[in-house]
């Protein structure tokens, strides 16, 4: 953006000298809003990272949240629409300071006083409330800043004023950039103390580049009213709905697709961020006079993305890679049509805040339904497709001929659709084996068709949600029995295709195993034999063993107590259950669990008999273990933490302070077990130094079991023990190998932690 570069002239008329008064008004424009959405986008993380002692990870906190700003956006839009209608700029500007006052006496960022404990229901309003209790005032005034700043520069008479749309890539670039600063520098570098004295700091300056670009807007009083105003563009409702319609559904769409990237194909750390950076960036790619990739260009290449995706959506990980790739690819692609189209209707900047405040209320909606409404009323992460399916309807020339007559050519269309979507729901039809190669063919055939029709877009699209319905049909190698949906994800129980087996995921992570027939094809009976990670063998059966042993040993001192083994064991986690067949005689167990799905799948010996039959008498503890152990009256001689086996771990069960927390738990000669097993995060070095701030011992083993894992049911594992003594630890502390602290990795607190270490060790080493 140019800026006048001459001196103010007093031979010049006093118009023109106003004009030239605002000369830094688009650099300050510009660095006012890289600052406010540096801010916005900085306080999500850190706040969520602040909550997570109270709530715990999951894939739908990302998503609540999200929901959240979205409304204190659609919030702080309104207000900013109401300052540009009843006052001027330099008034709106006055009220605008007033506010900043107001929230800075808020400051620093800290959670809300005296809220207690998530309840066992209703932990997304729950967490709804603390963001709004906590962060509420400090967002709404941020998210204000964009808006309000484009009508103040539109509304200033300078010559760049007439497309102040502009400035909105400017507020998105700050985000993305917020997206990326946060894990990669904040994070490594700053305590959670630091960086909310820090974010106070931020809010200064941003405080007093609002003040200066108050200041340079009264300098140019009265530019507005020197020039002719053209008059105001007539808004139809049929255009705000447009606007809507086209916010909602990419706004929908970074959640959908967050999820299916995070738990169907992998949970890979900071995999999150890419997706919201995407969307931010098609906002820089798109507002402008010439974009970076023309609509035409993008209109051109949606089909060649989304075809192959119609097809691959439901199925093999195999290509995990390619099909995040992929994934991203049509994401970008069609956020950038409805983007495209949403800056081609613009209006005129007389209407720019009602036109961003359709917009930000189109995000909410798109972001309630993906991240509220969703997961309430399907089993799977069904929106995803349905968004998918509606994005495509930005195709242009969808409605040509009007929306009766699109209606029309897409009956077929639809007819065919909800006859698949009733096998489906109805019958939970699943191909035989042998259908699987003729099945690909007709997929192919179907992606080939896809092409060929691209240019009809009604045809096209209705051959998309085709593939899409298809694909969801193809489950092969295994045979759903059951899909379950709760607050933390997805979770489905599967038979193999042979029914020799029956296992448990959760998105693409297996959570368990248990073999229903044997080699030679019988029914298995008797108590079920641990699989997966638990094996008789692994590192975790062995360390249970060694921790019984150890205990026995004591058992003369203490007579008869323990004559069992434990007197009572903790267990973190419950998966399928499996653990419980380990348990001895009279020994009394408890597993504490943060999803009731998870609970009532274990619990049904319809789907898995690790508990019916091992452990009918064991306690299920609903609720994040960090804050329900520590409520527990009892004290344990063994606690197991398996919350870590899945690629999406939550930190705050790994903390000094929570590691504290269950050694309080903890009998004289107790030991803990973690199971740290990861894709993508070497968690041994954070755990080792833990152990030396509590004055611990820490004992490595790492199983590796051969064959195929669907197979032999048996899987890779990474197990840590932390005892007092070595005494305590009983044959483990032979045959494990001891850690030492690792100096290059900082000890996790509440108030520290830093994935990113972790995961670059484990992708790199040491």
């Amino acid at each position: 953006m140019s800026v006048v570069e001459n001196a103010p002239d007093q031979t010049l008329p006093a118009a023109a000298r106003s004009v030239d008064d605002t000369r830094l008004l688009p650099f300050l424009s510009v660095a006012t809003l890289l600052v406010s959405a540096l801010l916005l986008f900085l306080i999500q993380p850190m706040f969520a990272k602040m909550v997570l002692p109270k709530l715990g990870g999951a894939p739908s906190v990302w998503s609540v949240a999200m929901v959240f700003f979205q409304a204190v956006l659609l919030a702080g839009y309104a207000y900013a629409h109401l300052l540009g209608r009843f006052l001027g700029p330099q008034r709106a500007g006055l009220v605008h300071l007033l506010l900043l006052a107001v929230t800075a006496m808020t400051l620093p960022i800290a959670i809300a006083p005296n809220w207690g404990a998530p309840p066992a229901d209703g932990t997304a309003l729950w967490l709804f409330g603390l963001f709004a209790a906590s962060i509420g005032l400090p967002f709404f005034t941020l998210s204000a800043s964009a808006p309000l700043l484009q009508s103040w520069f539109a509304a200033s008479g300078h010559r760049e004023a007439s497309n102040p749309y502009v400035l909105y890539a400017a507020s998105n670039l700050g985000s993305f950039a917020a997206l990326f600063a946060y894990p990669a520098v904040v994070e490594p570098l700053l305590t959670l103390n630091m960086q909310a004295s820090a974010w106070s700091v931020g809010f200064a300056v941003l405080a007093l580049l609002v003040t200066a670009v108050a200041f340079v807007l009264r300098r140019g009083n009265g530019v507005a009213g020197a020039a002719p105003t053209p008059q105001t563009s007539i808004v139809s409702v049929a255009d705000r709905l447009r606007w809507i319609a086209l916010a909602a559904v990419p706004s929908g769409l970074v959640i959908a697709v967050t999820a299916h990237l995070t738990t169907d194909v992998a949970a890979t750390p900071f995999l999150w961020v890419i997706p919201l950076a995407l969307y931010l960036f098609t906002f820089v790619v798109v507002f402008r006079d010439r974009p970076w990739i023309s609509h035409a260009t993008v209109v051109r290449l949606v089909p060649f993305a989304a075809a192959p995706l119609a097809i691959s959506l439901v199925g093999a990980k195999v290509f995990w890679l390619t099909t995040i790739v992929l994934h991203l690819v049509v994401f970008t692609l069609v956020t950038l049509l409805c983007h495209g189209e949403l800056y081609a209707r613009r209006p005129h900047p007389e209407r720019l805040t009602e036109f961003f405040l359709c917009t930000s209320f189109g995000g909410v909606l798109g972001g309630a339904f993906a991240g509220l409404l969703a997961p309430q009323i399907f089993s799977g992460n069904y929106e995803y497709p349905i968004l998918i399916a509606l994005a495509l309807l930005a195709l242009p020339g969808m409605f040509a001929g009007g929306a009766r007559r699109t209606l029309v050519k897409a009956s077929p269309w639809l007819a065919a659709a909800i006859a698949l979507a009733m096998v489906w729901y109805v019958t939970q039809l699943r191909l035989p084996a042998a259908f699987e190669l003729p099945f690909s063919a007709l997929l192919v055939v179907l992606t080939a068709c896809m092409l060929l029709l691209r240019q009809r877009p009604v045809a096209f699209a209705g051959l998309v949600v085709m593939g899409l319905l298809l694909t969801t049909l193809w489950r092969p190698g295994m045979a759903p029995i059951e899909t379950a949906r709760s607050f933390f994800g997805v979770h489905t129980v599967v038979d193999l295709a042979d029914g020799s087996a029956r296992l448990l995921f959760h998105g693409n992570t297996m959570h368990g195993a248990e073999r229903l027939r044997s080699e030679d094809g019988t029914p298995v009976a008797g108590a079920p034999e641990p699989q997966s990670y638990y094996y008789p063998g692994s590192p975790l059966a062995e360390g249970i063993v060694a921790a019984r042993g150890a205990k026995e040993r004591f058992k003369d001192r203490f007579k008869d107590r323990f004559k069992d083994g434990f007197e009572r064991v903790a267990v973190v986690g419950l998966g399928t259950g499996s653990l419980a067949c380990y348990l001895r005689g009279r020994e009394s167990w408890t597993f504490f669990e943060i999803d009731p799905e998870v609970i009532r799948i274990a619990s049904n010996p319809a789907f898995f008999t690790f508990l019916s039959r091992c452990a009918p008498k064991a306690r299920l503890v609903l609720g994040d273990a960090r804050l329900t152990l520590q409520a527990s009256p009892d004290r344990y001689d063994l606690i197991v933490l398996d919350a870590f086996s899945s690629d999406g771990i939550p930190v705050h069960l790994l903390t000094h302070e929570a590691i504290a927390g269950y050694l309080s738990k903890l009998t004289p000669h107790g030991s803990i077990l973690v199971h740290i097993s990861n894709r993508h995060l070497d968690l041994a070095p954070i755990l080792a130094n833990v152990a030396r701030s509590e004055g611990l011992i820490a004992l490595f083993k790492e199983g590796h079991p051969a064959g195929d894992v669907m197979t032999t049911l048996r899987t890779a594992s990474r197990v840590v023990m932390l005892a007092r003594t070595p005494e305590d630890a009983g044959e483990a502390a032979r045959h494990w190998t001891a850690m030492s602290p690792d100096p290059a990795s900082a000890l996790w607190t509440d108030d520290y932690s830093n994935l990113l270490g972790p995961m670059l060790r484990a992708k790199f080493g040491s």
